[in-house]
């Protein structure tokens, strides 16, 4: 829990007789003098009927204003319509709605433009972080603030941030971006959505049961590593006992009686993942393997199930990490790759036509129709995004690949081997005219989305 809070100095001064609706004053150009002078620090919003950001506004402002009434205090709140008193919003400068000045110490020849207005619209683009404003002069002691600011509060680490830097929207959301996940966050269904949608990329997940007697000292060692990244690598654990958790254990090749583990990913467009050497759970050990990554020492760890005993009994030969590469680039074969998943759509709409391609080309002495699981099985050279990815790889020449766009059907996939991987296909990389197929990206995966 975490709340964003604008801390705002202003003096108190004498009260003007003018109209008021819930305790906020109605100015117009006919008394807006008068009641500079009667309060030489006023806050003035001017505002549009039709405006919906006014619209918004009205009750918080009209809150604000009667917080303060409550208190005794003499600093006001006040409004314009500026579609009503248009030469007064054109001495203001007035250019959209709403616009907020203050007018500090009765000085109308320079009003200051109030800070309250990004602070407003940030609130309004955030629905997850109450956002506040005080004045009070005893709030600004108990937690010593000595100047105008924003300071996030919050129930975790350090307790609180302070905003440094030039007000606006889009600054203000940064920060709260920066700061509101914990220095170490669990994965769950309500976190994940802030997790996948950060600013940072590069995730450190420790997987480990929370019942387990030494979860606490793994916690500790765990949260005190993430002290020297904050920014760059966020922390993140998983209880791998958890059945909705599964997904993700599978995801990066684990098993709930290998845990506790460790394990390392970035999520920039190609997705790599980052195994320690050591499977020890300790601040030395983390803080090593991510300064590694930090440093683009490591190399990725690339998934890879045992070879079965039958791969290459049936049509379809079934490839993993550890023969990919013996049997793809095999210079006497052409070799055709469907990379699946196996709870893909449409890769399950494929696999009977995938069979009989295997089938009509089983005895064929220079062709071969394979698959892999893609979930369970990473070619550090053959990037997938997607399910299902076709790809041909011609014999003679390891170093070329070609993507097939072509129909996916019996006589498409013959046409496209028999013209030796040009009728449909198009080098590796390129755009061609397919079926719009399943994303690879984490959240997909994890049954997120």
């Amino acid at each position: 829990m975490f709340k964003l809070l604008l801390l705002c100095t202003l003096a108190v001064a004498s009260r003007a007789d003018i109209s008021e609706e819930d305790e906020v004053l109605v100015l117009k150009k006919s008394n807006f003098e008068e009641a500079l002078k009667a309060h030489p620090d006023i806050l003035v919003e001017f505002y549009a009927p039709w405006c919906g950001h006014c619209k918004a506004l009205v009750p918080e402002y009209a809150k604000a204003a009667s917080m303060l009434k409550a208190e005794g205090s003499e600093i006001r709140l006040a409004k314009v319509d500026a579609t009503e008193e248009a030469d007064l919003a054109q001495e203001y400068g007035v250019r959209g709605y709403p616009t907020i000045k203050f007018f500090k110490g009765g000085d109308k020849e320079s009003p200051k433009e109030y800070s309250a207005k990004a602070f407003l619209k940030a609130a309004e683009a955030v629905d997850d972080v109450p956002f506040g404003i005080t004045y009070n002069d005893a709030i600004f002691s108990k937690f010593e603030v000595s100047k105008d600011g924003v300071v996030l509060f919050k129930k975790f680490d350090e307790g609180r941030n302070t905003f440094d830097g030039e007000l606006s929207k889009a600054d203000l959301l940064a920060f709260i971006k920066a700061n509101q996940l914990p220095l170490v966050i669990e994965f769950t269904e309500q976190t994940a959505p802030k997790i996948f949608g950060g600013e940072i990329k590069s995730h450190i997940l420790m997987f480990v049961p929370k019942a387990a007697d030494d979860f606490d000292d793994k916690m500790a060692e765990f949260k005190k590593a993430s002290e020297g990244f904050k920014g760059k690598i966020l922390f993140i654990f998983i209880d791998s006992e958890v059945d909705d958790n599964q997904r993700i254990l599978e995801f990066f090749g684990l098993k709930k009686e290998e845990c506790p583990a460790i394990r390392l990913i970035t999520l920039e467009d190609e997705m790599t993942k980052y195994r320690p050497e050591s499977e020890a759970i300790t601040t030395d050990n983390i803080v090593a393997f991510c300064t590694l990554f930090t440093e683009g020492k490591l190399k990725p760890h690339l998934m890879s199930q045992d070879i079965p005993e039958d791969w290459d009994k049936n049509p379809v030969r079934v490839l993993v990490g550890k023969n990919f590469e013996e049997v793809v680039f095999d210079p006497k074969k052409n070799v055709f790759v469907e990379f699946y998943a196996p709870w893909c759509g449409h890769c399950k709409q494929l696999d009977p036509i995938w069979t009989k391609l295997g089938e009509k080309y089983q005895d064929s002495a220079d062709i071969v129709v394979a698959k892999m699981d893609s979930t369970a099985n990473e070619i550090e050279t053959v990037k997938v995004h997607s399910f299902p990815t076709l790809k041909f790889f011609p014999a003679g020449d390891e170093h070329k690949v070609v993507d097939y766009n072509g129909e996916r059907t019996l006589e498409g996939f013959t046409k496209f081997l028999e013209s030796g991987g040009k009728d449909g296909g198009a080098p590796a990389g390129e755009e061609g005219e397919e079926e719009e197929d399943e994303g690879l990206d984490v959240s997909t995966h994890l049954g997120l989305v």
